[in-house]
């Protein structure tokens, strides 16, 4: 007959044993996911870029055909390159100081 403290002990080890093993494969999937995360953040923020000067571009490509159309709306135009010249302005502010 073995004694319950024993089989207890045992018992318990065992337990301890597999919580180990549990946590070593939740540690390895932790590193996993941190790893996808900063992969996937690396690909959002290179797709913000792209957005960004795909915009630039098009807002480009929108002023000069308003400029060479001469439209209707030269009002927008002549608004948005008094904006370009300010930010330019500004730009300049700024590698002065």
């Amino acid at each position: 007959m073995t004694d319950p403290n024993s089989e207890l002990i045992i018992e318990l080890k065992n337990k301890i044993n597999r919580l180990i093993e549990q946590y070593q494969g939740l540690k390895g999937e932790v590193l996993l996911l941190e790893k996808e995360k900063h992969q996937l953040t690396i690909q959002v923020e290179e797709g913000a870029k792209a957005y960004d000067d795909l915009e630039q571009r098009f807002n480009n490509l929108k002023l000069t055909k308003e400029l060479v159309s001469g439209s209707s709306e030269a009002g927008d135009t002549k608004k948005r390159i008094n904006q370009i010249v300010r930010e330019i302005d500004k730009c300049i502010a700024l590698l002065n100081r």
